[in-house]
């Protein structure tokens, strides 16, 4: 079995280069897939996959070409599901897996927060990315990217 390809979920992703150091270390490839604004890169491990604009086109794209044993960076939980469901591994931004075990409460917390966005009981803020998040992103990343590479 190929070694895991990183896809990255990165119009709005906070650790772009963070991703890309661990791949380097650990030899994967990486694919960034956005609607544009991510710099091309001349490093062969490295693919920029820019989809038309449209509400899922990257988490389409992703979902389409991401296979089991494939990791996932993401922070949308609609495309954290649909990527566990194809059996691949999913690390939220801040370093916080998503699993099998996980996803149905991710889920059921996102509906209840848009309900109160939605009647204007919340103001839907979400808490800012701290240096200790990317320090567990990298952390959490380097550990499952290990993993993968021995279940390949």
């Amino acid at each position: 079995m190929p070694d895991p390809t990183i896809f990255v979920d990165a119009d709005a992703c906070p650790v772009k280069d963070e991703a890309m150091r661990v791949a380097e270390r650990l030899g994967l490839v990486v694919t960034y897939v956005c609607n544009g604004g991510v710099r091309p890169s001349r490093d062969p491990m490295v693919r920029i996959i820019v989809v038309p604009q449209g509400a899922d086109a990257a988490d389409d794209w992703i979902v389409e070409q991401a296979k089991a044993n494939d990791i996932v960076l993401t922070a949308d939980i609609p495309l954290a599901s649909r990527a566990i469901d194809k059996g691949c591994h999913v690390l939220g931004f801040s370093g916080k897996p998503f699993t099998p075990a996980s996803i149905g409460m991710a889920l059921a917390m996102r509906d209840l927060n848009q309900h109160l966005r939605e009647t204007g009981e919340s103001k839907g803020y979400n808490p800012g990315f701290r240096p200790a998040d990317r320090s567990a992103f990298l952390s959490a990343l380097d550990t499952l990217g290990r993993k993968a590479k021995t279940l390949s």
